[in-house]
């Protein structure tokens, strides 16, 4: 039986009905994990920055235009698993579509399975 996998805008809609129910980020965050796995779920971290903008009176849960370079993606497959769950860890991604991954914080590379 398959189940639901939820989008981040989805997941951010169910953060503001946590907070409307007076939830805290942590609870939500352990809620998350329980309905959806901790592959799906956001991180702790994520929640709370959440919560701060929501006690803030931003209740927009889309993606905000951001300045600088766009992120590029070399490999249709691998930009498919990203806009599927941007919450996937390099170890996942690599697991289906790599060979090799190095993340620091002066370069990111890819290296695609061919």
């Amino acid at each position: 039986m398959p189940s639901f996998e939820p989008n981040k805008r989805h997941l951010r809609k169910l953060l503001i009905y946590f907070f409307n129910l007076k939830k805290s980020a942590a609870e939500t965050h352990r809620l998350l994990v329980k309905a959806y796995g901790e592959r799906n779920a956001l991180s702790e971290r994520n929640c709370r920055e959440w919560f701060q903008k929501f006690k803030n009176g931003e209740f927009d849960v889309e993606d905000k235009e951001r300045s600088g370079k766009p992120k590029v993606y070399e490999d249709a497959e691998l930009e498919t698993l990203l806009n599927e769950n941007l919450c996937q860890t390099q170890k996942e991604m690599q697991k289906v579509t790599c060979t090799y991954i190095r993340s620091d914080s002066t370069s990111n590379f890819i290296s695609i399975n061919a």
